[in-house]
């Protein structure tokens, strides 16, 4: 069943608020059995907001409008859908009194105003809010259902929950969304896709979507599944993609790259320091968002300057003058220091150019050298990444994740 939903605010056509109500909705319509076939944002305006939901009911079987059932005088989706569908705005006296009672009790005033949140559009079924004032609306409309919700989460969400849910799951009748997301490191988008496109043209009923993050690359499988069907294809392709990805997949839980490395160290009992010059600590930073990551990470040094690079880690001079502080050999040298200079098992360390200055023809902003070392073994990588300065920082980090979770792997699989 197709859904449409309006989300109503003037704040949320600037670019200092946005629209985060429309993507919990979402998830939750396809819990219930419905596909959204479009989003609208409309500032307040009763005409605005009319136009959108005569557009919305001419397309959908369900329509949500979130926002503009305040007291105040921009709230006008309830003037807004009334003028859509051709009927007056009747005040119910017994809500009135509800109303002005909880008001009382709460020691808030009382006037015109809150009076406004007891207009209700003429036959629609009152939506209790258990947690603000303005009450939502259900209505139908030559089969459609219209849904009017309050704007702010915390009344938008429990009354969803209690109220809207329930209505739905009764007209889904049991068709759902089945989804799963798999994630990869290591790999490109376009090198993804070469690998898996002649794979998941063999399921065309199954939606196939490839993003690429900054952390990693994203493949999400969709399907519409009809009440009690098992996602058996889906479960299926998700293990072909699997299979031919190998050790590119790092979850299929949507767990963060961050969380998946840090697993690996703890189960390994290795420890890990960072040296870092282009990332500032944007890499430290990453590793310890993860709770219990003071059972693997030690530290990490930034080494901005060539001379904190000499000091802290112990790179050499010549070395330096030789390369340049961006370069494989600094790189390498920044781990083996970082890893002498705090006693881990694993040193790792990025170096590169974020620009927008300090390039050369021989070295573009953006270019970027993550080392690694782990007594036994030293290696980099290279990257050129595009993008602001702060895109091409964020890009190293994951690198660097992406590079040490390679090398971990790659330990795993050495003879013992």
């Amino acid at each position: 069943m197709k859904a449409e939903i309006i989300a109503v605010g003037s704040e949320l056509l600037t670019p200092d608020h946005s629209d985060t109500n429309s993507l919990w909705i979402t998830q939750k319509l396809n819990e219930a059995g419905f596909q959204v076939h479009g989003k609208t944002v409309v500032g307040d305006d009763a005409e605005a907001i009319a136009d959108r939901l005569r557009f919305a009911l001419a397309r959908a079987q369900l329509v949500i409008v979130g926002g503009g059932l305040g007291p105040t005088e921009d709230d006008v989706t309830r003037p807004g859908v009334a003028r859509a569908l051709g009927r007056r705005l009747v005040r119910d006296t017994a809500l009135l009194e509800e109303l002005r009672a909880r008001f009382t009790r709460r020691g808030y005033p009382w006037g015109a105003p809150q009076e406004r949140q007891a207009d209700l559009v003429e036959g629609a079924e009152v939506l209790p809010n258990a947690v603000g004032s303005a009450p939502g609306m259900w209505l139908e409309e030559h089969g459609v259902h219209v849904a009017l919700l309050p704007g702010p989460p915390a009344e938008l969400v429990p009354m969803f929950e209690s109220e809207v849910m329930p209505r739905l799951q009764r007209l889904g009748r049991g068709r759902r969304l089945a989804r799963k997301s798999i994630r990869i490191a290591g790999m490109t988008e376009s090198q993804v896709d070469g690998c898996l496109a002649p794979i998941y043209r063999q399921y065309p009923q199954i939606q196939t979507t490839i993003l690429a993050a900054a952390s990693h690359i994203g493949v999400r499988l969709q399907q519409w599944l009809a009440p009690g069907e098992p996602p058996a294809a889906l479960e299926e392709l998700a293990g072909k993609i699997h299979a031919a990805l190998g050790s590119a997949v790092f979850t299929e839980d949507d767990e963060p790259l961050e969380e998946v490395v840090g697993r690996m160290l703890r189960e390994s009992r290795r420890t890990l320091a960072v040296a870092e010059s282009c990332t500032a600590g944007l890499l430290g930073g990453c590793v310890t968002r993860v709770p219990g990551s003071s059972d693997y990470f030690l530290g990490g040094i930034l080494c901005y300057s060539n001379d904190a690079k000499i000091r802290l880690c112990g790179v050499p001079e010549e070395l330096l003058r030789a390369h340049g502080a961006v370069s494989a050999e600094v790189a390498e040298a920044l781990a083996r220091g970082v890893r002498a200079a705090l006693g881990s098992a694993i040193g790792l360390a990025i170096t590169g150019i974020a620009g927008p200055g300090g390039a050369t023809a021989e070295k573009p902003v953006g270019l970027v050298y993550v080392g690694y070392a782990d007594g036994a073994h030293t290696s980099h990588q290279r990257r050129i990444f595009s993008g602001a300065r702060n895109t091409v920082r964020e890009r190293s980090v994951y690198l660097a994740l992406a590079f040490l979770r390679s090398r971990l792997l790659a330990a795993e699989e050495a003879p013992s």
